[in-house]
């Protein structure tokens, strides 16, 4: 599990309801630091070559909520599935196409969607039902809960990744300070409730 901040509670640690939110929080930190900025450019450019852009992270994180989402909806609605009956999520030609022509904004709506999906789902579910598991021989059984936990270190990763990128590259020059607040910052925005 990742660790939040020194001072903070480990993912699983969380109570559901605080999980939940912190997934809610991914779409809201990025809007905040994504939308004041009026220079795409700076969003799809980096310093050095082989770094990730913020609109490649956005994609990382849009293409991980399309691999998470049908395996929580699957385990959700059938006892024990098989996870590795669902079809690969991948590439292909038409999706890097369309990938490579919209904006960041337009991927950041994308994942925005799925995000909102995932969460719903997720609000729906009684406690009891996070302990649900799929099976899978590809790479290991799953439960709701650490698909859960899966997608809110996956968000940590990348939006630190983001972070240190929308620095990197000056997108957040000129725009208010509520929008260059940093990822450790906007963390101690979301709620720790633990799990008992």
């Amino acid at each position: 599990m990742a660790t939040v901040t020194a001072d903070r509670a480990k993912l699983g640690d969380l109570d559901n309801d605080s999980l939940i939110i912190r997934l809610h929080f991914t779409i809201n930190h990025l809007s905040r630091w994504l939308t004041p900025i009026h220079d795409p450019i700076r969003l799809v450019r980096t310093v050095r070559l082989g770094e990730p852009s913020a609109k490649d992270l956005l994609l990382a994180m849009r293409d991980e909520e399309l691999r998470v989402f049908p395996l929580l909806h699957l385990i959700s609605v059938q006892n024990n599935p098989d996870l590795d009956k669902l079809p690969p999520v991948g590439r292909d030609p038409v999706r890097e196409a369309r990938d490579r022509d919209a904006s960041p904004l337009e991927v950041m709506a994308e994942f925005r969607r799925l995000r909102q999906s995932t969460c719903s789902l997720l609000r729906s579910l009684p406690d009891d039902a996070w302990k649900r598991t799929g099976i899978s021989r590809r790479e290991h059984d799953w439960t709701i809960r650490a698909l859960a936990e899966r997608l809110a270190a996956h968000d940590e990763r990348r939006l630190r990744a983001m972070d240190e990128a929308l620095d990197r590259v000056g997108a957040r020059d000129g725009i208010a300070p509520a929008s260059r607040v940093h990822f450790d910052e906007l963390l101690k925005l979301v709620p720790t409730g633990t799990r008992r």
